[in-house]
């Protein structure tokens, strides 16, 4: 029974998240089904993050234990092919010892988020960023996003729903740069608590467009409190870009 690494792409938009739901339509439900047209028995898949409702993958790593010593490309393919339907795709495929797990064996996660400033509504990238109608000081987010670097108790940045057993994250980048549409923010870390990342640029967002001093972040990351918090960025912004792993499970 060998053990797979899979690099999956897709669009959040139709999915109630990465997570199986009881009653709703998730990427790990459609990526199952497909495994199991394969291999009917095949077990659940593990990934690295479980990303929420509408959020976008560029490069989400998966393990999953097949009987069959497929040829990764054959397993590609045919897994291409039974989700031709859906918006995921599998980008490669390869084969991993049984110490690797695609969420615990990860040394990073990064996220990458997409702001468009326009007064017009979205047509091509309905779904795929948040609009803004006025542009961002990302002078003046830069200076806010550096206050959130390095560890800290990220309470405030946290879902009430959140199921990690610490607040403390190692955030090792949070950057902005400019784009022809707009703006991007980074983050990079280990790990990210439910929510951390939407709600960083959410009040991100505050300091950008002058409501908040850049200071400010600095100020509501020590209050420790979710009420301190800006607005929740939009989901359909938010991509999971790629998971990096050590020597020999690295791509």
């Amino acid at each position: 029974m060998p053990r797979f690494k899979l690099i999956v792409e897709y669009s959040g938009a139709p999915f109630a998240g990465w997570q199986r739901q009881a009653n709703a339509p998730s990427v790990q439900q459609t990526l199952e089904e497909a495994l199991r047209k394969l291999e009917p028995e095949a077990p659940p898949v593990i990934a690295a993050g479980r990303t929420d409702t509408g959020v976008h993958a560029m490069g989400q790593a998966v393990h999953c234990d097949l009987e069959k010593d497929w040829d990764p490309f054959r397993l590609t393919e045919a897994l291409n092919n039974h989700l031709r339907h859906d918006p995921v795709a599998i980008l490669a495929a390869r084969v991993v010892d049984f110490g690797f797990n695609a969420r615990f064996s990860a040394l990073e996660r990064l996220y990458r988020y997409k702001i468009v400033n326009r007064r017009a509504p979205l047509t091509f990238a309905k779904g795929l960023a948040w609009r803004v109608k006025a542009p961002f000081d990302l002078a003046a987010m830069a200076e806010g996003a550096a206050h959130l670097l390095g560890r800290h108790d990220f309470t405030t940045f946290r879902s009430s729903q959140c199921q990690a057993d610490s607040p403390l994250r190692t955030l090792d980048e949070f950057a902005v740069r400019a784009t022809p549409e707009g703006c991007e923010i980074t983050a990079r870390a280990r790990s990210f608590l439910h929510h951390q990342v939407r709600s960083m640029v959410g009040s991100l967002a505050l300091v950008g467009s002058g409501r908040w001093a850049p200071a400010e972040m600095r100020r509501i990351l020590e209050a420790r409190d979710r009420a301190a918090c800006g607005p929740l960025a939009p989901s359909e912004g938010l991509y999971l870009e790629a998971v990096r792993y050590p020597p020999p499970w690295a791509d």
